[in-house]
C-alpha cells in the first residue's frame, strides 16, 4: 500500500510501504479520508513521536470501510465487513489502509459524509475529554476556548453551547472573528486589540467569572488571567503554541482553589480512549444527527498535497478542519 512518509529532510512523500499486519482485536480499514491535526505537524518536526507499535507515518483520525476483522474483533459482534466507520489512531492514518483496534472505531453518524466523519474522532474525543472528563463542564458555566479558528475550537465551541455553557473564545483579527460567527460563541475576543485578562476581569465583574478554560496557547497570559477566574476554576493546558513559560501567583492558585491541568489525548491508554469514544457515540452522536453540532471542514485536498495542508495549519490559514482524501484504486 501507499502512505505519507516523513523523509529525513521532513518532506512528505506518498510512497509504497508495507501493508498493515493485523494483531488480534484489530480490524483492517480501507481509508477514505484523513483529517490533519497539529500533532501531525509536531510529529513531522520530531517533537511528538507516535506511541510504540504505531506506524511511523502521521494521521490520528480517519474515515473508511472495514475490509477485514480478526477473530477477537468478530467476537465483539459490533462490526462487520463493509461497515462505514471513523476511527481514532495513535498514528498511521495518512495511508491507504490502517489497522485499528476494534474499540477505536465508531460508526459514521447519520447524515454525515465520509469527509465530515474523518474530522470527528480526534477533535471530538479531545473536546469530550477536556470539557467533561478533565473539565467537569456543566450547564451555566463560563468557558474559555482559545484559538477560535482552530479545528479543535470548531468542535469544542458548538459542543459547549449544546450543553448550555457560556463560551468565550479568542481570535487574532476582525476577519477571523467574522469567519467563526457560525460557531455562536457568546464573546469573541480579538487579541490584536483586547487583553484577554481584562476581558475576563470584566466578565467576572458582570457576574460571569470563568469556570473552565481549554488553553492551546500558554504564554505569560495564563498567569495574568488567574486573578480573574472563579473559585475552583479548571485551566486545562493542551499545548503551548504561544509560549511555554508563564509566571503564576501561587497564592492566587491556592486561595481560589484553581486546578491547572495538563492533558493530551494521544498519551491516554487504549482502554481510556475506548471509553471516551463510547461516551461520544452515546452522548454526542445524537446531537450531531440532530444538527446541533457539526464538524467544520475548511478545506479538502488529495493526500498527495499533505505538505500544502500542513502549511495551512502552520500559517493559521484554516478555519476548522483540513481533510485529506485517499485515491481509490480502479
Amino acid at each position: 500500500m501507499k502512505a505519507i512518509v516523513i523523509e529525513t529532510n521532513k518532506d512528505l512523500v506518498w510512497k509504497e510501504v508495507a501493508d498493515p499486519v493485523l494483531k488480534d482485536g484489530e480490524v483492517l480499514v480501507e481509508v477514505y479520508a484523513a483529517a490533519v491535526n497539529r500533532a501531525d505537524l509536531m510529529q513531522r518536526e520530531g517533537q511528538y513521536p507516535p506511541p510504540p507499535g504505531c506506524p511511523d507515518w502521521p494521521g490520528l483520525e480517519i474515515s473508511g470501510v472495514i475490509k477485514e476483522l480478526t477473530p477477537q474483533a468478530k467476537e465483539s459482534g459490533k462490526w462487520h465487513i463493509g461497515d462505514k466507520v471513523c476511527a481514532l489512531l495513535g498514528g498511521g492514518g495518512y495511508a491507504e489502509y490502517a489497522a485499528v483496534p476494534h474499540n477505536m472505531l465508531m460508526r459514521v453518524p447519520k447524515g454525515l459524509s465520509m469527509i465530515e466523519a474523518a474530522a470527528l474522532p480526534e477533535a471530538f474525543a479531545t473536546a469530550y475529554l477536556n470539557l467533561f472528563i478533565e473539565g467537569g463542564a456543566k450547564e451555566g458555566m463560563t468557558f474559555l476556548m482559545h484559538a477560535g479558528a482552530s479545528g479543535l475550537a470548531s468542535v469544542v465551541i458548538p459542543m459547549a453551547k449544546a450543553f448550555g455553557l457560556r463560551v468565550i473564545t479568542t481570535v487574532l483579527s476582525d476577519k477571523i472573528a467574522e469567519s467563526i460567527k457560525h460557531l455562536n460563541a457568546d464573546v469573541v475576543v480579538d487579541t490584536s486589540k483586547e487583553n484577554i485578562a481584562e476581558v475576563l476581569k470584566n466578565e467576572a465583574d458582570n457576574g460571569h467569572p470563568l469556570n473552565l478554560a481549554i488553553d492551546c496557547l500558554g504564554s505569560e497570559k495564563v498567569g495574568e488571567c488567574f486573578p480573574y477566574v472563579a473559585y475552583g476554576c479548571r485551566w486545562i493546558m493542551i499545548a503551548t503554541l504561544a509560549g511555554d513559560i508563564s509566571p503564576v501567583n501561587m497564592r492566587t492558585m491556592y486561595v481560589k482553589n484553581i486546578r491547572l491541568i495538563g492533558s493530551t489525548l494521544r498519551s491516554k491508554s487504549v482502554e481510556m480512549k475506548g471509553q471516551i469514544l463510547s461516551k461520544l457515540v452515546e452522548d454526542i452522536w445524537p446531537k450531531i444527527e440532530a444538527g446541533e453540532i457539526r464538524p467544520t471542514v475548511f478545506a479538502v485536498m488529495p493526500i498527495t498535497e499533505a505538505e500544502k495542508a500542513h502549511d495551512m495549519l502552520k500559517e493559521g490559514k484554516s478555519v476548522g478542519k483540513v481533510v485529506l482524501t485517499i485515491p481509490k484504486k480502479a
